[in-house]
């Protein structure tokens, strides 16, 4: 289903070009090229090239989320036992709690992924489908405005909003899955039906991957009823679908729906986001990516400068809209201002107004004016460019160092004291994936530790609340591995029943002193 950029850069040529006029002497001048030649260096794919480089550019740095490492150690024990996990066995508070990997394909992939490479082949990983959710974005906004210079602006300038939502989790996989669906709806309001017919196999991989699929049954659902029935109501128009594009457009999503319960778990994977809404209450109000909308930070400024700047661009030039693509863009920027996660489908909901919109300044694209040479000097300039950041193992290792306590762990294998851990949020997944031996507090899985009710717990002492140490002795805590300069850490420094024990840049252990 992921489209290679060349393929996509020829597509996006052919969509954004207008019939060859104008000079007959630079028609001829380039008609002599093969035509690959001229799709693949074309302004259109020269433009594509230069997103990916900036996107390479700008994630060079390799943030990795905690999450990952657990993700990954989930992915190897399905390889090796061919099993799929039905109770927790990565922990200690929550053992043998019911909990299925309901991201499981996406695991697997990691899993696969990392042990072909290790950190490098996860980097890489990273980039790929980054690159290839960045050029669909532009080839769906570039379908929509009919304009590739309209296209690429808007998405360059959201950049950090794209890749917030691209971190080494299933969920990338997700957000790719959306832009595809949003490619194939738009192309058959455009006249193309037998994408449709792809849907079913995207729902099939993506129930599986990551539980976004519930957006794009919903995103369905709308473009199903705008066409329902023809209206105009000032700027917002509906266009209705006739009687046989209403019938494939239901019969594909029958089919989508039918392929939910295909997975490992049955029906459970399909039911999973309605748990994560309606079920985990203290989940969606503690984990930083579920809170809402930040608007003192930076991505917070950015986004709502775009929103701002499209309102007031409607309100000066009144804009026409289809209504599913109106009633998409606002349900997207909703779902970001209550949880800045949902970013994740604001930005592809997003761009393609805003391409609209900045296509009433920008000329098209003209195929007969093209300078091929310089656009391939541009490529190979952006191509260079993007290899030259591409980071190398060493400051990969050392970026996760940075991040995880990559020698606090080295310095736990050796202690003599064994026992119950209490570790962070943020650790528990790393401890997960490399040191399995010692069962964690917590890791990722909110939803796991939210249904045991250490999630709670866990907030108590996180927040250090009156009664944090209660907690550690009711769960008899023996160690402490913790983030240097955090609230708990400076709490146990100054506590007479425990003692610093390891310290580094990264992490810092205390150990609960014996009772005299």
């Amino acid at each position: 289903m992921v489209c290679p950029p060349e393929f996509v850069a020829v597509k996006v040529a052919e969509e954004a070009a207008e019939p060859l006029a104008g000079n007959p002497a630079r028609e001829r001048s380039s008609s002599h090229l093969p035509a690959a030649i001229r799709w693949t260096f074309s302004f259109p794919a020269m433009l594509g090239v230069l997103l990916v480089a900036r996107l390479v550019y700008a994630m060079n740095i390799f943030f990795v989320d905690p999450d990952v490492w657990w993700h990954i150690k989930v992915g190897q024990d399905i390889l090796r036992s061919h099993r799929w996990p039905t109770t927790d066995a990565y922990s200690f508070t929550a053992a043998h709690t019911p909990w299925i990997a309901y991201e499981w394909l996406g695991e697997v992939v990691l899993a696969s992924v990392a042990k072909l490479g290790g950190i490098t082949a996860l980097c890489a990983l990273l980039m790929l489908v980054t690159s290839a959710a960045m050029l669909g974005l532009y080839y769906l906004a570039t379908l929509r405005a009919g304009n590739c210079k309209a296209a690429f602006i808007p998405l360059f300038l959201m950049g950090p909003l794209v890749f917030l939502s691209f971190t080494l989790r299933p969920q990338m996989f997700g957000y790719l899955f959306l832009v595809i669906l949003l490619i194939v709806l738009e192309k058959y309001r455009q006249g193309v039906g037998w994408l449709l017919w792809t849907l079913p196999v995207l729902f099939l991989v993506w129930v599986n991957t990551h539980g976004s699929f519930i957006v794009g049954i919903g995103t369905i659902v709308v473009y199903l009823c705008c066409g329902l029935k023809s209206f105009r109501l000032g700027n917002i128009e509906a266009s209705p679908w006739s009687a046989k594009e209403r019938m494939q457009l239901e019969l594909a999503l029958l089919a989508s729906l039918a392929v939910l319960p295909i997975t490992p778990y049955g029906t459970r994977l399909a039911v999973y986001p309605f748990d994560m809404m309606f079920k985990q209450p203290i989940n969606l109000a503690s984990i930083i990516e579920w809170r809402p909308m930040p608007f003192d930070v930076e991505f917070g400024k950015l986004f709502l400068g775009m929103v701002v700047l499209a309102v007031v661009l409607q309100i000066v030039f009144r804009f026409t809209w289809r209504l599913e693509e109106l009633l998409l863009a606002m349900g997207g920027t909703v779902m970001a201002c209550i949880h800045a996660r949902m970013l994740l489908v604001f930005v592809p909901f997003f761009v393609p107004i805003l391409a609209v919109m900045l296509a009433r300044w920008l000329d098209r694209y003209h195929r007969e004016k093209d300078k091929y040479l310089l656009n391939a000097v541009l490529m190979a300039a952006a191509v260079f460019a993007a290899a030259w950041y591409f980071p190398s193992r060493t400051d990969l290792e050392r970026s996760v160092e940075k991040q995880f306590p990559v020698r606090a762990i080295k310095f736990l294998r050796s202690y003599p004291v064994k026992g119950p851990i209490f570790n962070n949020y943020g650790t528990g997944g790393y401890l997960v994936g490399y040191y399995p031996e010692q069962k964690v507090f917590i890791d990722g899985r909110g939803d796991l530790y939210e249904r045991a009710g250490v999630l709670a717990d866990y907030m108590q002492v996180a927040t250090i609340k009156p009664a944090a140490l209660s907690v550690l002795n009711f769960y008899g805590i023996r160690l402490c591995l913790l983030e240097q300069g955090e609230p708990l850490a400076v709490a146990l420094s100054a506590s007479p029943q425990w003692k610093r024990i390891y310290i580094d840049g990264t992490s810092a252990i205390f150990v609960r002193k014996p009772q005299s």
